[in-house]
């Protein structure tokens, strides 16, 4: 997918613009951000703002995120365990601790 993100005003009313117009194309709308089809017309669409806006328009290549295939099962089972957590209230670091989850910084210093 094209995620396309604008900076600006105007660029912002152009992307709702092309959004409301080609609508078969838009994967999702986000305001100030949409994620459009990786076809040619995606690009097209996404180019034109681009062009027409300069700098205010950003676009990435995205792809969807498999949980089972990019993910480490660990990460995968913390998240899980964490989210099901007796205490709501209790934040990640304090609930890693002295577990087998992996610590926040342990988190953050690996890359998907």
């Amino acid at each position: 997918m094209l995620l396309v993100v604008t900076y600006s005003h105007p660029a912002r009313t152009s992307l709702r613009n092309v959004c409301r117009t080609h609508d078969e194309t838009v994967v999702r709308r986000f305001g100030r951000a949409a994620l459009f089809d990786d076809t040619h017309f995606g690009a097209f669409l996404a180019l034109r703002l681009v062009e027409k806006h300069g700098v205010d328009v950003h676009v990435e290549l995205t792809r969807p995120l498999n949980e089972f295939a990019d993910v480490p099962d660990v990460v995968r089972e913390a998240a899980c365990a964490y989210e099901n957590r007796d205490s709501p209230s209790t934040p990640y670091h304090a609930f890693a601790r002295d577990t087998e989850h992996p610590s926040p910084s342990a988190l953050r210093e690996r890359e998907l």
